[in-house]
């Protein structure tokens, strides 16, 4: 698994203004790929690089923003953009800000 690395797009923040809503919850999870990294970069932000979160917490964060938090949690991990390790997750992809 690659860490996910992130270049922001010009685009990039009409596809947010098209999946999340005003109160900030997604409304639906893309289907197109591209599309679906700018989201996920997005829940990212929500986690501290350098923390371990217990999947309870991980799930806790992430029901802030839509219901399915295992396919959340899933994209995630599969787009490099969250590790985990025996129950235990931590940031490890995405912008940062400097």
């Amino acid at each position: 698994m690659t860490r996910a690395t992130w270049q922001p797009r010009p685009d990039d923040a009409e596809t947010l203004r098209r999946f999340f809503g005003k109160d900030g919850r997604l409304l639906t999870i893309p289907s197109k790929h591209v599309k679906k990294l700018v989201v996920l970069n997005q829940l990212a932000q929500a986690f501290e690089p350098g923390k371990v979160y217990p999947e309870r917490e991980v799930n806790d964060i992430l029901r802030q923003f839509h219901e399915d938090v295992a396919a959340l949690r899933r994209y995630l991990h599969e787009e490099g953009f969250m590790m985990r390790e025996g129950g235990y997750y931590w940031r490890d992809g995405g912008s940062v800000e400097v």
